[in-house]
């Protein structure tokens, strides 16, 4: 349990914007971006670290794994391996076309007193009531959902399908999000519960920290109607992060009383190769 919420903490603040570079982030990273063959398969780690793409602090606690094929339909993954700082699964890409792999966390958490004690919960949301007691005392709600995604392409990359959840922060490509190389534009459509979220803050950073002095950071922001462009400036593999800690862009009233305050989060992986 104190494990679990040491993940679930430092997934909710590495996606944070603005961050120092130290900050934990969570990530999917595939062996290739683009592939092919007859029959290819593309193999993801996942992870929370300190340094991009380095396993150096813990695996992604993927508790809803979604695979989408081209066409929208649901691809089972192959194997998946846990490690002490990573988790690991192969796919077979039957389909010619981009596919989009999400790691989705929603959980709601809660700590009260109960008889001099400090009691600690983790769950579904949907489990939450039925798992506080009627005493509790000193009571803190919390959910957070997370959404972390990238991108490979079979062939041909193409349209990503846009399977739209409705709830939490989405990202739709609407350029391509594979084949990416420096000096290439791409454009994309935020969602803040199925709607367009404008104003929001989108970071990019490149990996690589490791080998050199600076950050490769970029600060973006979405338009009126959600989108935002980036122009890829240099080769590498990109991270990217936007939050939402519950209240309307301009800092409106957080959640009602009663209600747990809400902290979402999306991060992607994008590969951009030398031209």
């Amino acid at each position: 349990m104190r494990h679990a919420f040491a993940r679930l903490a430092l997934l909710a603040a590495g996606a944070l914007p603005g961050l120092s570079a130290q900050a934990h982030r969570p990530w999917l990273l595939p062996s290739a971006t683009l592939v092919d063959g007859p029959a290819p398969v593309v193999s993801i780690d996942a992870a929370i670290s300190e340094d991009l793409f380095e396993f150096d602090s813990f695996p992604l606690p993927l508790e809803t794994l979604q695979v989408t094929a081209p066409d929208g339909s649901a691809v089972a993954p192959d194997t998946r391996v846990e490690a002490k700082r990573r988790l690991s699964f192969d796919v077979k890409l039957a389909q010619k076309g981009t596919f989009r792999f999400s790691g989705v966390t929603d959980v709601a958490m809660a700590s009260w007193k109960s008889g001099g004690e400090t009691k600690r919960w983790r769950g579904a949301p949907a489990a939450l009531a039925k798992a506080l007691p009627a005493d509790a005392q000193d009571l803190q709600l919390s959910r957070q959902l997370a959404r972390t995604e990238t991108f490979v392409s079979n062939e041909t990359p193409g349209p990503v399908a846009a399977v739209i959840a409705g709830e939490g922060l989405e990202l739709q490509p609407l350029t391509g999000p594979t084949d990416l190389s420096v000096g290439d534009s791409s454009r994309f459509l935020v969602l803040l519960d199925g709607k367009p979220y404008a104003n929001a803050d989108v970071t990019l950073i490149r990996g690589g920290n490791r080998y050199r002095y600076r950050m490769g950071e970029l600060a973006l922001k979405t338009d009126a109607a959600g989108e935002f462009g980036v122009a890829w400036p240099e080769a590498g593999r990109w991270w990217l992060g936007i939050r939402h800690d519950g209240r309307p862009p301009g800092g409106a009233a957080p959640a009602a009383d009663g209600a747990p305050a809400r902290r979402e989060s999306y991060s992607a992986t994008f590969e951009v190769l030398p031209r």
